[in-house]
């Protein structure tokens, strides 16, 4: 046949590769697994924990030379493989050795139960944390609660019936008496399945606000080029520094110093640290907006470049830990940074209940440090309980710089498709159309984009009832044309000449 030898040479060339390829990943991602095996006490969990080690092994690798070879040859690019590593490395190798005519070393081919393993564990696992999804559609609806749904039973009976499958107390608002009625009325509560909806309980965390703030009388907006001193007490006004503040956890103001970036009011005024005066650090403003912010108390306050070295959990938190044990189905877990903190919060759970691992634990991602250490985080959650991650886009961006947060996002979800860990996509979903009836275009598309997670959360609002039921049509939609990064390929009908309208 024309053209055989060269492709023979071809694809002989990408099968050497491959094989390599796949024999280091395999190596390194051992040794990896070994480091991480004294925390896996969930057997379940052990092949995950591997696949998630062969990924991190593969992505030391620069694949895109390979992939386009590949490509040209008609054969999978590896772009899909967060699920499944190893065998989708054989798959290529064996089809690669069919083409060149050379099945020497080869592996045997993975059967097609074996290649779609992955899909199936992150399936199950998104079942145990989630619970069944709605009809037609993989991903589930969470919603944050209010106080109103503490008072009035039937506006959780109206979010279930609509498609909503998990209910989400805040426990930075609101108290236990509040959550004890809002919990009883969940639990009455059926969703569109026939199940109960399961009970998302998030600890509050060691959030870092403005306290006292003293502006100039002429102007309460702080503009980009001016400077804020940011002090432990408040000083007398000062000419050249008539904006101050004083932050709620003072202490922070020991690790942090000149340099270091400074965001305020949840990143609408971004700043750096230039000096320090007063017994405090002056801050000029670089980015904000055109009209000015004014500097509020009970405000945000980040510090993206330094590490604070606030315990993730607080006296409130361990308080709140209490009554979580005995209602809750799952416990977020706020600004955790590190394995250590997970672990720390696992001994509290412990201490509290001897059926500790039956409550399934929530990753809040909402720090570069926390999406630096996300692997060790995954292994010590998912190890000893059912685990799931929320991708908290606000703080994110906060952190990361909103030019980032897309990036991150992305590899979030792949990092924990290779671990077969379900994600939560937070933060801003369907925002207008909750807090004002009408959605945006871009909103849309954001949303649709959500249903490559297991779960979307809805944040409380005056018509998040509408939203519940927008998002339950979007995600039954979007989930006949993909399964996470894979187009189904489902049959087009738009462009159909025996059609006049879209389908």
């Amino acid at each position: 046949m024309t053209g055989a030898p060269e492709v023979q040479s071809r694809a002989r060339q990408a099968l050497v590769e491959t094989v390599a390829l796949r024999r280091e990943v395999a190596a390194r991602g051992r040794t990896i697994y070994r480091r991480w095996r004294p925390r896996i006490g969930r057997s379940w969990f052990a092949p995950s924990a591997l696949n998630l080690a062969d990924y991190l092994a593969i992505r030391r690798h620069d694949l895109r030379p390979l992939q386009r070879r590949l490509m040209a040859l008609g054969i999978s690019s590896l772009g899909r493989l967060e699920g499944r590593v190893l065998a989708q490395l054989d798959a290529v190798a064996v089809a690669l050795a069919a083409l060149a005519d050379d099945r020497t070393g080869t592996p045997r081919p993975p059967s097609e139960r074996q290649f779609f393993r992955g899909e199936t564990r992150l399936f199950s696992h998104a079942t145990e944390m989630f619970g069944p999804a709605g009809h037609g559609r993989s991903g589930r609806i969470m919603v944050t609660l209010g106080t109103e749904a503490a008072d009035d039973p039937a506006v959780i009976a109206d979010l279930a019936r609509r498609g909503a499958e998990i209910m989400r107390i805040n426990c930075a608002h609101d108290g236990p008496k509040q959550w004890a009625r809002m919990v009883e009325n969940t639990r009455n509560a059926v969703t569109e399945c026939g199940e109960r909806p399961r009970i998302l309980m998030d600890i509050a965390g060691p959030k870092v606000r403005t306290a006292y703030v003293l502006t100039p009388q002429d102007r309460s907006r702080v503009f980009t080029g001016d400077t804020v001193l940011l002090s432990r007490e408040v000083q007398p006004p000062m000419p050249d520094t008539p904006f101050q503040m004083t932050c709620t956890a003072p202490e922070v103001l020991d690790r942090i110093g000149p340099g270091d970036r400074v965001s305020i009011d949840d990143g609408k005024l971004h700043g750096v640290i230039i000096g320090a005066a007063n017994g405090g650090f002056l801050v000029r403003i670089e980015r904000g907006k055109l009209g000015g912010v004014k500097l509020r108390s009970e405000k945000g306050l980040n510090f993206p470049t330094a590490d604070l070295g606030l315990d993730p959990l607080t006296d409130k938190d361990r308080a709140d830990l209490d009554f979580i044990v005995v209602h809750a189905d799952l416990v977020g877990h706020s600004f955790v940074q590190t394995a250590e903190h997970v672990a720390a919060l696992q001994a509290e759970l412990a201490r509290r209940s001897n059926d500790w691992r039956r409550l399934g634990l929530v990753g809040k991602i909402e720090t570069p440090r926390a999406v630096r250490n996300l692997p060790e985080i995954i292994v010590q959650a998912a190890g000893q309980q059912p685990f799931a991650v929320m991708i908290a886009r606000g703080d994110l961006a906060v952190e990361m710089g909103f030019e980032r947060v897309a990036e991150m996002q992305e590899e979030i979800m792949w990092l924990c498709e290779a671990a077969h860990v379900p994600v939560i996509w937070a933060t801003q979903v369907l925002e207008d159309l909750v807090q004002d009836g009408l959605p945006s275009r871009g909103e849309m598309t954001d949303a649709a984009m959500a249903g490559r997670a297991e779960c979307v959360l809805l944040n409380k609002g005056p018509n998040v009832g509408l939203a519940v039921d927008t998002l339950n049509r979007l995600l039954s939609r979007m989930g006949e044309h993909q399964i996470k990064k894979t187009p189904t390929l489902r049959a087009l009908h738009a462009w159909d000449e025996r059609n006049t309208g879209p389908a």
